[in-house]
This record gives C-alpha cells, structure tokens and sequence, in this order.
C-alpha cells in the first residue's frame, strides 16, 4: 500500500453541523480508555499483557489508531508511507510477542467500531449522506489497516520461523553426531526428553504421484505435510525430521526412557505409524529404536540397518525394531559365513523371479497364496517356480529344515547385494 492509495475526494463529514473529525480529536482520551477496556473484555490474550505493556506500546498505537481515523476523515487520504509502516511495525512486535493475528486484526475494528458508535451518536436524520460517507472512509481505512498488519505479522513470523529451524536443525546435526546436545538444545529452546524413538522411514508414493495429468511434486509435498502434521499432532515435544517424498529420518521426543522401552511402548508406535501411514496416504515400511539424546546418532545407524534389513528381506509396510530381524540382520554383517550363506544362492542370479518367489515365499509364512497374490502372479506358478528353484540349489523352500538356511542365505545374498551398490 502507498500513499497513492486515496479515498476518492469528498466534502469533509459532519454531523449536526460538527466536522466529524472534531469529534473524535475532542473526545480522544475517553475514546482511547475507551478501546483498552474493550480489548479487555472482548480479546482476553489483551488481558495477560503485562499492565506495563498496556499501559504502554498498546496504549500508544490505540491513540495512533485514533488520530489515524480523524486524519482520514479531515482529509479523505489514507494514512501515508510513514503511518503505515508504524502499522506493520507493531504488528511485526505483536507476532514477536506471540498475540495472534486474529486478535492484531481484531484490535483495529474494535477500535474503528468505538469510534464509529461516538461519532454516530451525533448524526442527525439529515446527515444521512455524511454517515454514508464515514462508513465509506472508515472501512477503506480498515482495509488498508487489515492488510498492513497482515504484511508485518507474516514478515516477522517468517523470519522467527526461519531462526527457529535454523536452530531446529543445528540441534537434529548435534544429536545426529553424537556427544552432549544441550547446548544445542538450549539455543532452540527446548526441554531434552528422556528418550528419542529414531525412525528410519521408507515412504512409499501416494496415488496422485503416481496419476496421469498430475503434478506429482504438490502431491508429494501434500503427502508429507499431512504426515508432519499428524506426527506433531500425536506428540508431545517437538519432533526433529529430516523427509522428503521417499522417506527419512524422524526424531520423536519420548517419555520413557530407552532402558525401559517395552512392549506397550512398541504398541504405541505401532499404532503412531499405522496412523502416520494412514494419514499420508501411502505406506510406510519403518524401523525403530529408542535412546537417550546422547544416544541417538547410534540409534540412527542402528534403525536405518534394521530398515535396510527388513526391507530387503521382503518385508511389508509397517513398524519393524531390532528384535524382528535378529537373524537376518546378524546374517548381513561381514563374516566368511556370510560369503559362503550368500553363494548358495548364486546359480539362481540369473533366474531373478525364481529368487523374487523364494523370498516372497518365506516372507509370507510359506503361504503359497500369499505370496501369488504378492507377486500378481497364479498360485500354481509360484509352486512351479519354487520347484524350479529346488532343482538349482538344492534347498526346498517347502521343507521345514531348509527354510531356515535360505533366510540366512537371502540375508547373506541381500547384505553383498547393498555393499556391492553401495561401493560402486
């Protein structure tokens, strides 16, 4: 908004002969007690101010507010570039102090509205044109006014959001390297909860990513705001995240701590990421472990090997901790068994839906149908393929005392396979 920003030129408003300007100037100081009483009663966030406060830079922008009005009325322009930056400044003070936007806003009609019913009070029938006429004035005032404080407030939040993620952040870094993070802590303000639940989490694509016609990046990040939300909805503290479309790292402030995590603690964040998933709208394959701050950078090793593991074997979307891939994930660490576990499946490299069907197999239970469904494929098909795979390596996905070698040979095969991408 500009100067340039006028009410069209109009004679000057009076009510029974009095320039309606007067009638605010003569009667300022009962106006503006007047307003603080109502922003009292009416916007009780007012009320826990400081009396100080009050008293003081509140108080002067109410009088500031007034004389704005009575100079639009006098002259029929808008407050000018000096005025209105007064406006976004307090405002800019009021986001600071945390009052919000709604009652900024709000405050500016309140007072608008007590001076409105002063001057009104005065108006005789015959004035009928003049009231039009402030009316006129006074909501073109409170327009420019409602867009003023809007700009300031939302500056100032930007930038205050901006310092608090910047130090959001450094505190992620401080945890995610390890050694003491209060410092860290401090700087963003925050309270060190007793324990972290770290999650790695693999997202998978929502069906709008994955839709004709669609822009595919609003709805991945439609996909992880709902997720954010959510996750700050279900937890108290404040939740440290490092995400984008296809998963990440989350960090979520805990009660409990880590020594004491247990099996209604494990339920908890179960039903967290089913409820995550389910707002998200796409699924969530998510590994955990629980540790104190000074902790957390080996937890983070820990949960994204469990996640590796765990996804590797064939496992589903859904919430997976050390104790569900213990043999899987001890099988993927070097060792010489681990090359000799992984060569068992060798000869079946070059028949990739033979092994595909092996560890579609076993991750559902032996469950022939499962698996077909799985795989999209008839359940006839997976026994042939089964069969098939029994020929090459003599290990029969069917028979009890081979299913446990070919779960440790899918690990052993699966942990080469990842060093062997990770190296190249």
């Amino acid at each position: 908004m500009t100067a340039s920003n006028a009410v069209e030129r109009d004679p000057v408003p009076q009510f029974g002969g009095v320039p309606v300007h007067n009638l605010l100037r003569s009667a300022a100081g009962t106006l503006e007690r007047a307003v603080m009483v109502r922003l009292v009663e009416r916007l009780p966030v007012y009320a826990t101010l400081p009396a100080e406060h009050l008293r003081g830079d509140i108080a002067r922008q109410v009088a500031l507010g007034i004389r704005n009005v009575a100079d639009v009325l006098r002259t029929g322009e808008l407050p000018g570039p000096a005025d209105q930056a007064a406006i976004r400044e307090s405002a800019a003070r009021r986001a600071d102090e945390g009052i919000p936007l709604e009652a900024v806003v709000g405050a500016y009609h309140l007072g608008a509205e007590v001076c409105a019913a002063h001057v009104f009070a005065a108006a005789e029938p015959a004035d009928l044109e003049h009231v039009l006429l402030v009316q006129r004035h006074m909501l073109a005032y409170l327009t420019l006014v409602s867009c003023e404080v809007a700009s300031g407030y939302v500056q100032e939040r930007q930038m205050a959001l901006s310092d608090e993620q910047v130090a959001l952040q450094s505190l992620l870094s401080r945890l995610l390297e390890g050694g003491c993070p209060q410092a860290a802590a401090g700087r963003a303000g925050i309270l060190l909860p007793p324990c972290y639940l770290v999650l790695r989490i693999g997202i998978g694509p929502h069906p709008d990513e994955l839709a004709p016609g669609v822009n595919h990046t609003v709805a991945a990040r439609r996909k992880l705001r709902r997720l954010r939300n959510e996750l700050q909805r279900r937890t108290s503290g404040v939740p440290l995240s490092v995400l984008s479309a296809d998963g990440g790292l989350v960090l979520v402030p805990y009660d409990t701590p880590a020594a004491d995590f247990g099996p209604a603690d494990r339920e908890w964040l179960n039903g967290l990421v089913g409820e995550l998933e389910r707002m998200c709208g796409a699924e969530l394959l998510a590994a955990a472990a629980a540790a104190a701050p000074e902790g957390v950078a080996a937890a983070a090793r820990l949960a994204g090997e469990v996640r590796e593991v765990a996804q590797a074997s064939g496992r589903g979307p859904g919430l997976y901790l050390l104790d569900d891939v213990l043999l899987e994930y001890q099988l993927s660490r070097p060792s010489p068994a681990r090359d000799g576990l992984a060569s068992l499946l060798g000869p079946l490299e070059a028949r990739p839906e033979l092994l595909d069907t092996v560890r579609a197999f076993l991750a559902c239970s032996l469950d022939r149908r499962r698996a077909a469904a799985r795989l999209q494929i008839h359940p006839n098909t997976v026994d042939y393929r089964l069969r098939k795979a029994a020929d090459i390596t003599g290990l029969d996905a069917s028979r009890g005392s081979d299913v446990l070698t070919l779960r440790a040979a899918l690990a052993a095969h699966d942990a080469l396979r990842q060093a062997g991408r990770e190296a190249g």
